[in-house]
């Protein structure tokens, strides 16, 4: 099962599980990765720029790690063969970044409250004089974990297939994959409001969700070269229509066939062929839904270029 799954996603499951282990193994020598990795407020005093990449990869315990990679397996492996394995790295990083920076907003705002509880005179001058104060008690606050840039995985696919039908435990029935994500963005969002003190960033991961749902909404809107994988998307269904068509015409091209002079046999032989060539190009649009347009060898590619510049 695991040679099946696709570039990124493999890599991403193994570093994640690495990192787990190194981090267990160093915790037993008095080496805190989470410290050094995690991602701290801004005005800590433990704050680095490179954090907003490490603390990706770092989780607290093994519950934690093992929901995010079996999500980040289950629609991560859909999201990359569709969009293949750069533009799949980009946004999970990408959207990792943003829910980091969505944190630092957060909490911030949660510092702004925190302070003017206290005094409300406070400016906003003087609430970084008293950050940088505070600066060694502020290293407490520390992100870690992938949620973030699986929940805009799980916003992509469920973009890219609305009307896809999972089955979701305890549910008895299966539901649309768009209102999973949505009911899924609700629970996040109402827990942010309800739950405190849980150590749990929901708004992370709603900010994961935002930026995917922006860098989607962006690439539908201006497809280039490198990221038109939607719009190819597009191409083979439009293909595959145009097939269905030819091929619920075929009667008439057999009438003309036997009109210009053909045999039974000809013509038999005739359709037989072109049923033949239609169902060589069902397969490999169904490759191309399964693995992506790169799985395909250069002779299913030239078949599906002839074909399109036929029909």
């Amino acid at each position: 099962m695991f040679r099946n799954i696709p570039t990124i996603t493999k890599n991403l499951l193994i570093v994640n599980f690495l990192a787990f282990v190194a981090t267990w193994v160093l915790e037993l020598r008095g080496i805190d990765l989470a410290a050094i990795g995690g991602l701290h407020f801004f005005m800590a005093s433990d704050f680095h720029l490179y954090q907003f990449f490490t603390y990706l990869f770092l989780h607290a315990n093994l519950t934690h790690i093992f929901f995010n990679m079996f999500a980040l397996w289950m629609f991560g492996v859909v999201v990359e063969n569709v969009w293949g394995p750069k533009k799949f790295l980009f946004y999970y990083i990408s959207c990792g970044i943003g829910a980091g920076l969505m944190q630092e907003f957060v909490q911030f705002v949660e510092f702004y409250y925190l302070i003017s509880s206290q005094d409300s005179s406070v400016t906003f001058s003087e609430l970084f004089t008293i950050g940088h104060q505070f600066s060694n008690q502020l290293n407490s606050w520390t992100t870690i974990g992938a949620s973030g840039a699986v929940y805009a995985i799980l916003l992509a696919f469920g973009m890219i297939f609305p009307n896809e039908r999972i089955f979701i435990f305890p549910l008895p029935i299966p539901i649309k994959a768009k209102w999973f994500v949505c009911g899924y963005a609700a629970i996040e969002l109402f827990n942010a409001f309800s739950s405190t003190g849980d150590n749990v960033a929901h708004m992370a991961h709603l900010g994961g969700m935002l930026f995917g749902f922006l860098m989607i909404r962006y690439w539908n809107r201006h497809p280039d070269s490198s990221y038109n994988r939607a719009g190819g998307q597009e191409f083979f269904e439009k293909l595959k229509r145009n097939f269905e068509k030819r091929k619920g015409g075929s009667g008439t091209n057999s009438h003309m066939h036997a009109e210009r002079g053909g045999s039974k046999e000809a013509d038999m032989e005739y359709n037989a062929r072109k049923r033949q060539n239609q169902e060589e190009i069902d397969a490999i649009l169904d490759k191309i839904r399964k693995s992506g347009y790169d799985s395909l060898t250069k002779e299913e590619k030239q078949k599906l270029f002839d074909a399109s510049r036929n029909s």
